[in-house]
């Protein structure tokens, strides 16, 4: 099997591709993987193995439509992860975010089908829901963005349906809840603030700190997108949760311990234009039809995460100087 995978230089896409190169999941023993990436500030070369026999590695752009169908001819599958993914970024300028994530996924899509490629997984974000007060989305919930970030991702979901009801291309959408684990760069609410908190540096909550996320592991994110690639079905959507919701100031208090701080280190600011309270999935179908569900609880996966940032300074103190101007989370 050969897959392409779209921004496998990035903190989720890398995690998929080292895990198919170390054969961590179904079926991945001998597949040879092609990663496209454009090499962005959130994508970092040093997130992949330097060399190995089965990854091929294509510095170039979604939306260079003659680079993709110079690519595509070969492969098999396309799992498409490639997007800009900062809310704040996208706040501030949401063009890029249209361009890439919106016209790049049609660019992809157009490739694959010209190609004749049997499969692809869009990768996309429960944030293309909105906010939700009470209960949890399924996957035939009305799609109510509210950040350009969200929008962008939300029309790249409808571009995907339509390849399939107009062209008939197999693909499939996965939609997750917030990820976390290492590589992840550290714009991010939980690396900013674990990295800050090494470096002395307070951490900068939101507001009154109240708006709740669930939270996923990059691992079983990546699970259940393999699962999906091998066993989804054309033109359906997987709701992709955790299981742990918690409030940002929760999550902030669970890294204050981990990192040895206190209280006194928690600074709050002015909150984000349009500000989503809650997110919520309903991953009832995934479970039930592919038999995912996450191996990792939130506790255990937040200790390894900060002991690994604490253990690579190497890797976050290099990309936190590199990145543009700083976020908060």
């Amino acid at each position: 099997m050969r897959i392409l995978v779209t921004g496998g230089a990035g903190f989720i896409g890398s995690h998929y591709v080292r895990a198919l190169l170390e054969g961590r999941y179904e079926s991945t023993r001998n597949v040879d993987v092609t990663v496209l990436d454009k090499l962005t500030y959130a994508g970092n070369r040093a997130n992949l193995p330097a060399a190995h026999p089965r990854m091929t590695f294509v510095h170039g752009d979604i939306c260079d439509r003659a680079l993709l169908h110079e690519l595509l001819p070969g492969h098999d599958a396309v799992v498409h992860f490639a997007a800009e993914s900062h809310v704040d970024r996208s706040v501030a300028g949401a063009a890029e975010f249209v361009r890439t994530n919106t016209l790049g996924t049609q660019a992809v899509l157009d490739a694959a089908l010209a190609a004749g490629v049997a499969r692809v997984v869009h990768v996309s974000t429960d944030e293309v829901y909105g906010s939700i007060e009470d209960g949890s989305w399924t996957e035939d919930w009305p799609l109510l963005p509210n950040s350009p970030y969200a929008a962008s991702k939300a029309g790249s979901d409808l571009v995907a349906r339509s390849y399939w009801r107009t062209h008939g291309l197999d693909v499939s959408v996965t939609r997750c809840s917030n990820n976390y684990g290492p590589y992840q760069h550290p714009e991010k609410l939980i690396p900013l603030f674990v990295t800050n908190l090494l470096r002395g540096v307070p951490v900068p909550v939101y507001g009154d700190g109240l708006n709740r996320r669930e939270w996923v592991h990059v691992d079983d994110h990546c699970r259940a997108v393999h699962l999906v690639l091998l066993r989804g079905g054309p033109g359906e959507i997987y709701n992709v949760g955790g299981g742990s919701e918690l409030t940002n100031l929760e999550v902030t208090e669970r890294i204050l311990e981990l990192c040895g701080a206190d209280r006194s280190m928690v600074r709050h600011v002015t909150d984000r234009k349009g500000h989503d309270l809650r997110y919520s999935l309903d991953d009832a179908k995934i479970r039930e039809t592919l038999g995912w569900a996450p191996r990792t609880g939130f506790e255990d996966g937040l200790a390894a995460t900060v002991a690994w940032y604490r253990d690579n300074p190497s890797w976050w103190r290099p990309v936190r100087d590199a990145a543009p101007a700083a976020v908060t989370a």
